[in-house]
């Protein structure tokens, strides 16, 4: 496993307080749920790419238009 960064982030209290009630509801710390959300997120945006795990945007895969 790679070392992890370690860095400050402020949070206001109302996102902070809902972060800890998901990561309850999920059975992780908060700092868990929260590299859960954020990998889950750079994946879908195509900015993270993971072994047996391609980024997916469901949006991106379908058809542009139909013929008229």
């Amino acid at each position: 496993m790679s070392e992890k960064k370690k860095f400050l982030l402020r949070l206001d209290a109302e996102l902070y307080d809902a972060l800890e009630k998901w990561a309850a509801d999920d059975l992780r710390s908060v700092n868990a749920e929260m590299e859960f959300l954020l990998k889950e997120a750079a994946r879908k945006a195509g900015r993270l790419k993971s072994a047996g795990r391609p980024a997916q945007d469901p949006a991106a895969s379908a058809p542009m238009g139909g013929a008229d």
